[in-house]
């Protein structure tokens, strides 16, 4: 018995070279053909240069993925999770320099909360770094307030214009 797939928009980001990947360009590049390995991946967007936000220290390259997958949204969460143990991520501070880290920013269910995961991710609207990359392979993506990413791309771009 085949389970129902679900789409998932990821956000993807990294801040720190990568023994074997190098920059966090390569790092976010090997981050996209892993999740196409690991899932159905529909497409991937340009990588972005973003400035660091919070204590996080150095600048990100940041991308995101569409992907299909039968995982239910805490699976998921776990697979993406051991993605960024693979790739030597460590637990620790919350905003602090990371060599990978990929969220659940939507997915084709709604919304969802559990313990640890809330979709769509609680920042997502407000990052230009994930709105930015969403919006380029996904801008008509249903969010449950009834906008779509592209909505969100034009309230951030709207934040960002010089006044």
């Amino acid at each position: 018995m085949n389970a129902t797939p679900h789409l998932y928009l990821i956000g993807i980001g990294s801040n720190r070279r990568h023994i074997r990947h190098g920059r966090p360009q390569g790092v976010v590049e090997a981050a996209i053909a892993r999740l196409d390995t690991d899932f159905m991946l529909f497409d991937a967007s340009p990588i972005l240069l973003n400035p660091a936000f919070g204590n996080a220290g150095r600048d990100f390259a940041n991308a995101a993925a569409m992907i299909e997958t039968p995982l239910a949204p805490r699976q998921m969460l776990s697979a993406l999770k051991a993605i960024e143990s693979d790739f030597g991520r460590k637990p620790g501070r919350r905003w602090g320099d990371r060599v990978l880290d990929l969220d659940i920013l939507a997915w084709s269910g709604g919304r969802h909360h559990s313990q640890g995961l809330t979709i769509p991710h609680p920042a997502f609207a407000d990052r230009p770094s994930a709105v930015i990359p969403a919006a380029a392979i996904a801008p008509n993506w249903p969010l449950p307030d009834g906008l779509r990413v592209r909505h969100l791309k034009e309230r951030v771009g709207k934040r960002l214009a010089p006044r």
